[in-house]
């Protein structure tokens, strides 16, 4: 287990500087301009010029490269082309509204996808399983935004209940406001997670029931959800992680359109923002930051399986 450790790191830690190198060469090599956005039509030769010289754009993109990475290194982000901020403040000033977002609709799409895709397996030809079976591959057809759109015109506009978006500027210094601000974003991207993963939870928990240890268990007397938790959790929790390893790392790209539609200050917004404004140093760190996550979350959902199911340590991963 430790060797593997010690693989899983070193593996991720090249993944890392493939990724930042990736992300800063492709970023690089999009249309337009910085300069000449920010500074607009209109301009001369000679202010591009200078304002490419202040932003360090006019160097070889190598040179470039290589100072972003030291900075990396350092925990330097860099400097915003547009507001001209350290590019790790403005991060750090929209994480109390992403984060929250994100964990909290991950907790609320696995205590609703677990249970129902598990009703939705062991009730699979009656109605009740049917119809969850239903709903779910309703909410994956439906766009997140849409989905957003329709929690804000009932429980905003026509009951009145919830604020239909902004954020109090006070923060999280006023928690119930904030509360209030991230209930129907929160809900939003759980309905669009859950959706996906009652499929899968309903999946593995079908292939559990199958398995011949449950059926000698239902043989020995047990009832099936006796002998579904006591022989199969165990078993079919192995699939079910990886694809909860998933979601919660893709939980940050919900937030970019969620985060949109209810008008939050958070990092979705800051991205889309600086992607229309070409403010390359505060794109890049969010970019590079989301695949971070990514990777981080792919390491912790191998260890948590290989803690979980013995038999992938004796083989080394390989089943």
């Amino acid at each position: 287990m430790t060797r593997h450790l010690l693989l899983r790191l070193a593996s991720l830690l090249v993944s890392l500087a493939l990724a930042a190198v990736l992300v800063f060469v492709v970023l690089r090599l999009l249309p337009g301009d910085a300069a000449g956005t920010t500074l607009g039509v209109g301009t001369t030769a000679d202010q591009l010029a200078q304002l490419r010289s202040e932003l360090g754009t006019d160097q070889p993109v190598a040179t470039q490269l290589g100072q972003w990475v030291s900075g990396l290194v350092t925990g330097d982000l860099g400097t915003s082309f547009v507001s001209r901020l350290p590019v790790a403040d403005l991060v750090a000033a929209r994480l109390p509204v992403t984060v929250p977002l994100s964990l909290a609709a991950f907790v609320l799409a696995v205590l609703l996808s677990v249970p129902l895709g598990v009703v939705a397996a062991v009730h699979r030809r009656g109605p009740v399983g049917v119809a969850v079976s239903a709903v779910a591959q309703l909410g994956v057809a439906v766009p997140v935004f849409w989905v957003g759109v329709l929690l804000v015109w009932v429980f905003a506009l026509r009951l009145g209940w919830l604020p239909p978006g902004g954020f109090p500027r006070e923060g999280w210094a006023d928690p119930g406001a904030a509360i209030r601000a991230l209930v129907l974003p929160v809900v939003t991207v759980a309905i669009a997670m859950s959706s996906v993963m009652v499929r899968y939870v309903r999946s593995a928990t079908l292939d559990v029931l199958d398995q011949d240890y449950v059926r000698t268990a239902r043989s020995l007397g047990y009832g099936r959800w006796r002998a579904l938790s006591r022989h199969g959790l165990r078993n079919g929790a192995v699939p079910v992680v990886a694809i909860l390893g998933v979601e919660l790392a893709t939980s940050l790209l919900g937030a970019v359109v969620v985060e949109n539609v209810f008008a939050l200050p958070g990092l979705g917004t800051l991205l889309l923002d600086s992607v229309q404004g070409r403010d390359l140093p505060v794109v890049q760190a969010l970019v590079l930051g989301i695949t971070a996550t990514v990777l981080v979350v792919n390491v912790v959902v191998d260890l948590a399986q290989h803690a979980i199911d013995p038999r992938l340590r004796l083989t080394g991963g390989v089943r």
